[in-house]
């Protein structure tokens, strides 16, 4: 089988009925087969995919493809030999009512341990009451809610802390990411007051966590949701469907997405997470950004970020032994970046850090997507101290204020190293930033609209805690009548874009007075004339 006689075959046959639309990733509906087929090449794997195919996981030549009976059909036309490991709907069959932990728990019995958390600890009766709040982020496709734990020491309060996220499950056939939410949510309740490290998470840290944002597709025992959309293909794409970024005015795009997606994205715009893992089944690794970078699978799509991807991904596979002794080869230390692995569009993790400047990894639990529930409290074993380790990197970097000089009011600004393409943002409701930096002495750069930038020098990071630097920014004076003359029209337009060209040199071009002349100065000055 070459990628040749495949990119043939595709052409006359698969895209007339198995192309993805432009609207997302192309429903499958009805039973599901999950096959294993050989391919001869990355590119092969990525032709795959462009033409509706759904890949699970890729290990060496050998990748697993979720395949309805057509997909089967075509399969067999174009020359692979597949074979059958798993048939779905395949429902998991949790003990009714299923109330401990190292048990499958259905959506209900989920439910049911979630109220019970947000009872004895949300209202008093547990030792330490009120450090956690149960909320829906909204409903599934069926109906269901999708179920968020806030855990913090002042749950009802805007502090400064940086805000972090677990999402487990946003495959329906990947049940153990959800238990091991509920493991860990349990863990921090608990431990809460008497571990140190607990206490300092929970006190330092806005943690949420949703442990099942697939809820139909884990009652259905099936990989997609209830549309047959799997949601991890189904978050925008870079750059055919958003370029911009939340601090840009970049729109939430939710628009004909699925609804678990749709409200994933909600939640995530309208706080500031700085750090996120989604959890999943299938293999045993950390997977951090870039998934897509249009370099194709088995290429390294490197984020500005990559060595604070490498570092984090670390972080939590080293104490999990047998994640970080992974005997493939294409995973050393049991981390991965992303297209190297194989590329995947409209997955959840590129979209986070693109668009939200949310530093997101995917975590693969288990080579076993439902290993029996006997093997959960051994997860957890292997698990526990890299959640938390994980969760504690949040802590790092450098951190502050930004305020309005003259009011003292918080500002949504956008937080700048510089050599580094990309930026954070500040909390618009606490005017609080989190950037997470690995040690080294930097340049930081504050801007927002109305305001005139400033810049802070030699700013040390080191090993421990997130350095403090906090600032002020000043309100800009606009002026549009560059040439000082009385009068403001085309001569002043002139000065500004000479001065963007660099044919001059004036410090009067700086309409907006933020110590830049560029095309905002140019843009205040034509609206002036125009108006004139």
């Amino acid at each position: 089988m070459t990628i040749r006689t495949h990119a043939v075959v595709v052409s006359c046959a698969l895209a007339l009925c198995m192309a993805a639309t432009a609207e997302g990733p192309r429903p499958h509906l009805g039973p599901i087969y999950v096959v294993e087929v050989t391919v001869d090449s990355p590119a092969e794997i990525d032709a795959l995919s462009a033409n509706g195919f759904s890949i699970g996981n890729v290990d060496g030549n050998r990748i697993t493809i979720y395949a309805s009976v057509d997909d089967l059909l075509w399969l067999k036309v174009d020359g692979y030999d597949y074979t059958v490991i798993e048939q779905q709907p395949s429902p998991l069959a949790p003990k009714g009512g299923a109330k401990a932990l190292g048990q499958y728990h259905s959506y209900a019995d989920l439910t049911s341990a979630l109220d019970a958390y947000a009872v004895a600890y949300g209202s008093g009766q547990a030792v330490h009451p009120d450090i956690c709040r149960l909320v829906s982020l909204g409903q599934s496709a069926q109906g269901r809610e999708l179920w968020a734990m806030l855990i913090t020491d002042n749950p009802d309060a805007e502090e400064f802390e940086p805000e972090f996220k677990y999402v487990g499950s946003i495959h329906g056939d990947e049940p153990v990411a959800a238990e091991l939410c509920l493991y860990f949510i349990d863990y921090l309740l608990s431990h809460y007051g008497n571990n140190g490290r607990v206490t300092r998470a929970v006190n330092r840290t806005a943690i949420w966590i949703v442990p099942l944002m697939n809820p139909d597709g884990l009652t259905a025992g099936t990989r997609y949701n209830a549309n047959g959309i799997d949601l991890n293909r189904a978050f925008p794409s870079w750059p055919s469907e958003f370029s911009g970024t939340l601090f840009d005015g970049a729109p939430v795009d939710v628009q004909g997405r699925q609804p678990e997606v749709q409200h994933i994205m909600q939640w995530t715009a309208e706080n500031s997470f700085m750090l996120s893992a989604n959890l999943h089944t299938g293999a045993l690794l950390v997977n951090y950004p870039f998934d897509d970078d249009s370099k194709g699978s088995g290429n390294d799509a490197p984020t500005p970020d990559d060595l604070l991807f490498e570092n984090i991904a670390e972080r939590y596979s080293i104490h999990n032994t047998p994640m970080y002794t992974n005997s493939s080869p294409s995973f050393p230390k049991g981390i991965t970046n992303g297209s190297v692995w194989y590329q995947v569009d409209g997955g959840m993790q590129d979209w986070n850090y693109r668009y939200a400047a949310c530093n997101e990894v995917t975590i693969e639990l288990s080579t076993t997507k439902a290993p029996s529930a006997s093997a959960l409290p051994d997860l957890w074993d292997d698990n526990r101290e890299s959640m938390l380790a994980y969760l504690e990197a949040a802590d790092i970097g450098v951190r502050g204020l930004v305020r309005d000089k003259v009011t003292l009011e918080p500002v949504y600004a956008k937080v700048e190293v510089i050599g580094n393409a990309q930026p954070g943002f500040t909390d618009p409701d606490a005017g609080d930033y989190h950037r997470m930096l690995l040690p080294g002495t930097y340049t930081l750069k504050f801007s927002a609209p109305g305001y005139k930038n400033k810049r802070r020098y030699d700013v040390v990071v080191t090993d421990g805690r997130a350095t403090r630097v906090n600032v002020k920014l000043k309100p800009l004076v606009v002026k549009t009548d560059i040439n000082g003359d009385g009068k403001v029209n085309a001569v002043d337009v002139q000065l500004v874009v000479a001065s963007i060209l660099g044919e001059s040199k004036s410090a009067y071009a700086d309409a907006d007075g933020n110590g830049e002349v560029n095309a905002d100065d140019l843009q205040i000055v034509a609206n002036a004339v125009c108006k004139g």
